[in-house]
């Protein structure tokens, strides 16, 4: 039953406001009406259970359109246009059937401009946003050549590549960055509650302590003094290198900083060549010309430093050079990959080659992943170790040496 807030009048004419639960305005005046008040206005009241629901409602209206859409959304025009569905009207069945709201709106645009005669591509272009080049390109080369279902299929394919590509990833970085964070908040909690209280304890024995213990008390003192200050510092700098890893140079310098991580580098490196590799066999198998396809599979590396490497390979496969050479000229593929491209170059197979190269690029990441633990644990162990070795012997040398002058 809802409870509505009143205004009301009592029998000497004064306001009187309250709240009170009834089914509808017209109960709410009876009931009011029974202790002699006259009801003047009422507003029915949100329950914190609507409340929580309307808000869950607004999230998901506004949820933007992610990768899993975009799978979909590939596979059921995949589905739909090879049992001969006008394409319109495929757009207008997935737009009924979506319950995002968002996507919705991506699919309504796009009939509106198809009904306004413009090709799919085209209007894919114009929600840059949603669709990437990559896509749009596959798309424009499946109208000319009369094969959008098989592109479709195809580019379903390239997104669970690449979403299963780095839910790997995620999850191998996941182990060593909760590590990571949980040595950050015993730093933090060692500096602010343990160091202090020893501190008091040495100040009051008035001993000369060792230089390991007195830097530490200094850095403790220090951020228990100005931790408004820290926290202000840590917000700005997190923030300027969150702006600066937005911009060209700053993604550069992230992605090579990225690559040349032990262990994690090697993994991200070949993870984006998969994704490359993958992109690039399926724009060759469609028929797309050899530069032109790796300009449009090349934004699918996701790495600055390594798409930068495979844009100076188009250009020299622009001049002439054959793919294989210009592959080894980039330094970012092995021998055996680049015997393969040689391979599928004389046989006029490449790109059936490219995507055993994926598949091998593949194979290489779960292997990777799969031994991620057992390397990265000793080098966090390392860490770890040598961080506590450093506050134990500061915070526990004087009182070492404070038992061996009392045992003397």
């Amino acid at each position: 039953m809802p409870v509505f807030t009143y205004a009301a009048r009592n029998a000497s004419g004064n306001r009187v406001h309250g709240s009170l639960e009834a089914n509808d305005a017209s109960a709410l005046a009876a009931a009011l009406s029974a202790q002699g008040l006259l009801l003047v206005q009422a507003q029915a009241q949100e329950t914190s259970e609507e409340g929580v629901l309307a808000g869950l409602r607004t999230r998901w209206r506004n949820k933007p359109v992610n990768v899993v859409d975009m799978l979909l959304f590939c596979r059921q025009m995949a589905t739909l246009l090879k049992a001969g569905v006008p394409l319109l009207r495929s757009l207008k069945g997935l737009e009924e059937s979506t319950d995002k709201p968002a996507f919705a709106k991506v699919l309504t645009s796009l009939q509106h401009e198809l009904e306004g005669g413009r090709e799919l591509s085209l209007s894919m272009k114009h929600q840059p946003s949603i669709f990437s080049n990559y896509m749009i390109n596959m798309v424009r080369v499946g109208e000319l050549t009369g094969r959008l279902p098989d592109i479709f299929n195809g580019l379903a394919a390239q997104l669970s590549f690449e979403r299963e590509n780095r839910e790997r990833i995620s999850q191998a970085m996941r182990y060593p960055f909760f590590v990571l964070a949980t040595a950050m908040a015993a730093l933090v909690a060692v500096n602010v509650f343990v160091i202090p209280a020893f501190a008091k304890i040495y100040r009051g024995l008035k001993a000369e302590l060792p230089v390991l213990t007195r830097v530490l008390i200094n850095i403790s003192d220090f951020a228990v003094n100005y931790w408004p200050a820290l926290l202000g510092l840590a917000a700005a700098v997190g923030m300027g290198l969150w702006s600066f890893s937005h911009t060209q140079a700053g993604r550069r310098l992230r992605d090579g900083l990225i690559l040349r991580i032990p262990v994690i580098g090697s993994l991200v490196h070949r993870a984006a060549l998969a994704r490359f590799t993958k992109s690039f066999g399926l724009a060759l198998d469609a028929g797309v010309p050899l530069v032109e396809a790796i300009s449009a599979a090349l934004e699918t590396a996701d790495n600055v430093v390594i798409s930068e490497r495979i844009a100076e390979m188009r250009t020299n496969a622009e001049r002439g050079e054959s793919l294989a050479r210009a592959a080894k000229a980039t330094g970012i593929f092995t021998p055996t990959i680049i015997q393969m491209i040689a391979v599928g170059e004389e046989t006029g197979a490449l790109g059936e080659m490219m995507n055993e190269v994926a598949e091998y690029y593949q194979k290489e990441v779960d292997y990777a992943i799969k031994g991620l633990s057992a390397q990265i644990e000793p080098l966090l162990i390392i860490v770890l170790g040598g961080i506590i070795l450093v506050f134990a012997l500061g915070v526990f040398l004087p009182l070492w040496d404070l038992s061996r002058v009392a045992v003397r």
